[in-house]
């Protein structure tokens, strides 16, 4: 889907100077966001960067503003948007900007899942952790069966509180940050997860394996971070000699074993700030990020994991023009490329976003506007 209307090509040499007006025509009225993964002439006219839940209790943080321009991808939109005054509107630029792991997860197919979980009997003793990287229906989903939300910093902490409420987990989408979290942090057998595919009948799986499982990954991944391989590991360290690898917890589990460190985004940008000048770094995660912080750190090696370039493509849909075209529709009132959640949806997604602030932790949270 492309944005209606006519968008000034990227060449454009006002490009720049028509963003900086608009955002200044608009004053306070308007609070942009910028995902860590975002083009630099995005991120140039961001007011704040961040993760994607950073960036959600952000939002929450300016009830001022009557625009939150969220240059992310829809499912962080959503949250935004859940979390936000109703008097607020929140604007994607582009609404091709999706997420293609949190679209594998369809509110269909978790329910057919659930459905099946509770045909082996085990329904009752499963609690459903969802990524912060799912659809605002994943999340109530979640909130409605008594489950909660984590990021790639507090899984473990999450997946405790699960097995503090239950013998099992169902965690989606992400099966990697499932299975590292599991074997890695909580020390669980690799022989404890099971993988659920939706397009399977039955989830792929027998009765007997989802009642001896202790974890029900779904069948999602990162097309980004799911690319790394063993192999990118070795080859970056014969390439650099002393090189300190340090991956996202979203890569396969071979690749996070092989590496040296494991982290989230804003952990991954803290190790390299904190690190000692003329070190080596070889980052397995989003390539703008890795290049931006190779810029801003000309004293260290900072290096992308893989030797062929890979963006976030969902991510890369908002750029300056989708961005120009946004912010000059608000400053003419009209407010385009609108995210809404309904209310039902919402209300059970805070819950589930609600479990999770409630964690030991969990950074706190502004309070939602209802």
């Amino acid at each position: 889907m492309s944005c209606p209307g006519d968008l000034p090509p990227p060449s454009d040499a006002d490009l720049v100077a028509r963003a900086a007006t608009a955002k200044a025509a608009l004053g306070d009225r308007v609070f942009i966001l910028g995902h860590h993964y975002q083009r630099d002439e995005v991120i140039a006219f961001a007011d704040v960067t961040g993760d994607s839940f950073k960036l959600a209790q952000q939002a929450a943080a300016h009830p001022e503003a009557e625009y939150i321009v969220f240059c992310g991808v829809h499912f962080m939109a959503e949250s935004a948007d859940i979390l936000t005054a109703d008097t607020q509107h929140v604007v994607l630029p582009d609404m091709a900007a999706g997420c293609s792991m949190a679209d594998m997860a369809a509110a269909s197919q978790v329910d057919d899942c659930w459905r099946r979980l509770e045909s082996a009997g085990v329904a009752d003793v499963t609690v459903p952790l969802t990524y912060m990287n799912s659809t605002a229906a994943i999340k109530a989903f979640t909130g409605r069966h008594g489950g909660t939300v984590c990021t790639s910093s507090n899984a473990k902490r999450a997946m405790q509180w699960g097995f503090e409420q239950g013998e099992k987990i169902l965690f989606l989408p992400d099966q990697h940050l499932g299975r590292n979290t599991a074997v890695l942090d909580l020390d669980l057998r690799l022989d404890d997860c099971v993988l659920y595919d939706p397009h399977k009948p039955g989830g792929g799986l027998t009765d007997d394996q989802l009642r001896d499982a202790r974890v029900i990954l779904w069948r999602g991944h990162c097309s980004v971070h799911g690319r790394f391989t063993v192999d990118s590991v070795a080859e970056v360290r014969e390439r650099i000699p002393g090189v300190t690898v340090m991956v996202h917890p979203e890569c396969q589990h071979e690749v996070v074993t092989a590496a040296d460190r494991v982290g989230s985004t804003e952990q991954i940008i803290a190790a390299v700030e904190a690190a000692e000048s003329g070190t080596s770094w070889a980052l397995g995660t989003e390539l703008n990020l890795v290049r931006r912080l190779a810029l801003a750190h000309p004293d260290k090696q900072v290096a992308f994991l893989d030797r062929a370039v890979c963006y976030c493509s969902t991510m890369n849909r908002i750029d300056l023009p989708h961005l120009v075209w946004a912010l000059e529709h608000l400053v003419e009132g009209q407010v385009v490329n609108r995210i809404t959640v309904d209310s039902d949806t919402a209300h059970w997604a805070r819950v589930a976003l609600e479990r999770m602030l409630a964690l030991p932790g969990t950074p706190a949270a502004p309070a939602s506007h209802d």
